[in-house]
């Protein structure tokens, strides 16, 4: 085909291999799309301790049984096993060194509830372990896309201790930020560790007197892309949302680009998902029995006429948990039930403990990940609430249009991208929009709910306008290929 692009994605967590968030949706479903479109695509990630080698059929790559990386004083021996995303042809590399990657978790220590102090060597090493990678498989990819932190050192490595490596010549880099709150920031005492000797300028990489991985990220690479128009434009105007990358952002305006994540519907669609009772938007009859299944599964009374209102979220202020606890009695006044998924501060944890020991039968949560039980949310649930303080792209209100679960949102970065307002266009709404970050217009947008749900015709036709929306990755691969076309122009200059 012409222009078929030679794509190489870098990411430090790929779904179903790893997942703590919407990031490893992103980084299996965007690779497939494009490849479907006949582009050459292969993603590398760490190993971690929690993939099954027997589950996901890992073999090993001659080539790759031995590849040495040296940072400072170091040199680490790595090696490398190749699968593929089940159901595709997309091909997967897995940089293997137990001693960084072999814990249960990905980032964050369980036992403290803090980052692994050498985050900084273990991402590090996955960057220049990538690079050794390509060289050793003698395949030069014209786009390395990078994904967040913990690989945005690609780029720099790329343009100081790559800068005459004629293998390289030809690679742009493209840098996705999904959420810009997490930098990858480090005392300048990690520099020796990750193989960045005194003599190295190292303006690229420092901000406030610290190792930032993502602002040398958003320096160097050739182009950023950002999970939603509405995010694109927050961060190069917003104090809070550009989280002290303000003045860089800015300085890049003219290289941002903001592509709404799309949907991987072999996964998330109600006719087929194998985890709830099938349904559609011509018969929502499954979905009734689906509310049956989840205040089973939730020990809650079933009602026909009581909403249920959905969340499956990290439990962190970002994502509005703060407007919930404030206003919780007041919400559930408004005779709903709330069932609750997710994990993140011990204080929200020991809130809807206590409040679902206080409701019993209107309030359910689980304090765990699970992805058979968020399918059933979806699919059971009514409404889906995402109050999020700032949210790059979010996939759940997405997932909930498609179940015919309609959502209620704030209007900020991928939500007010993707969910039109019932009360402001009747005529289109496919959700309820509060724009105040506050729990008085949280509580006011459920209200408006709430009282459309009694009215079942209507709420049906919200239902059904919903799940007719189309987000899958087709339009969103297509504007990526718009961004390599850009790199490749650019490189040529």
């Amino acid at each position: 085909m012409k222009n078929r692009f030679r794509i190489l994605f870098l990411a430090s967590e790929v779904s179903p291999f790893a997942k703590t968030g919407g990031l490893a949706d992103v980084t299996s479903s965007l690779p497939k799309a494009l490849y479907d479109m006949g582009h050459d695509v292969r993603i590398i990630m760490p190993k971690y301790g929690i993939i099954s080698e027997r589950k996901y059929i890992l073999r090993e790559v001659i080539r790759l049984k031995k590849i040495p990386v040296r940072m400072g004083s170091k040199e680490h021996v790595t090696c490398a096993k190749s699968a593929f995303i089940p159901d595709s042809k997309v091909q997967v590399y897995f940089l293997d060194y137990p001693a960084y990657f072999s814990r249960p978790e990905l980032y964050v220590d369980a036992k403290t509830g803090t980052d692994f102090p050498d985050n900084a060597e273990r991402f590090m090493l996955l960057c220049r372990a990538t690079l050794a990678t390509t060289k050793l498989l003698h395949w030069q990819p014209q786009v390395i896309h990078c994904n967040d932190w913990q690989t945005a050192m690609i780029p720099w490595l790329l343009k100081h201790e790559y800068a005459q490596d004629p293998f390289f010549a030809g690679t742009a880099t493209v840098l996705s930020v999904h959420n810009l709150s997490y930098q990858g920031s480090f005392d300048k005492s990690v520099l020796p560790r990750i193989g960045i000797g005194p003599e190295v300028n190292t303006s690229d990489l420092e901000i406030w007197d610290r190792i930032n991985f993502l602002k040398s990220g958003l320096v160097t690479s050739d182009l950023i892309t950002t999970v939603s128009p509405t995010y694109a434009e927050e961060i190069q105007t917003d104090m809070e949302q550009s989280a002290g990358l303000l003045d860089i952002l800015r300085r890049r305006k003219n290289d941002i680009h903001g592509i709404l994540n799309g949907v991987d519907y072999s996964v998330w669609n109600p006719e087929k998902d194998p985890f709830i009772s099938p349904y559609d938007a011509d018969n929502l009859s499954g979905k009734l029995e689906n509310k049956k299944a989840l205040t089973a599964r939730a020990k809650l009374p079933f009602d026909e006429k009581t909403p249920i209102i959905g969340i499956v979220s990290r439990m962190v202020d970002q994502k509005g948990f703060d407007l919930i606890a404030d206003v919780i009695d007041k919400l559930i006044s408004l005779k709903v039930q709330l069932v609750v998924l997710g994990t993140g501060d011990e204080r929200y944890h020991k809130f809807f403990k206590k409040a679902a020991k206080t409701n019993p039968n209107q309030i359910a949560a689980f304090l765990t990940f699970d992805e058979e039980l968020a399918h059933l949310i979806e699919a059971g649930s009514d409404m889906f609430l995402m109050p999020s303080r700032f949210e790059p792209c979010g996939l759940n209100q997405m997932y909930s249009l498609r179940y015919g679960t309609v959502p209620i949102v704030r209007k900020t970065g991928g939500l007010a991208d993707t969910i039109i307002d019932f009360v402001l266009e009747p005529e289109k709404g496919t959700g309820f929009v509060f724009t105040d970050y506050s729990s008085n217009a949280m509580l006011t947008a459920i209200h408006h709910a709430v009282t459309a749900f009694q009215d079942q015709k209507n709420w049906i036709k919200i239902q059904r306008r919903g799940m007719k929306v189309d987000f899958s990755w087709t339009q969103s691969a297509e504007n990526y290929i718009k961004v390599y076309q850009k790199l490749e122009s650019k490189k040529r200059k």
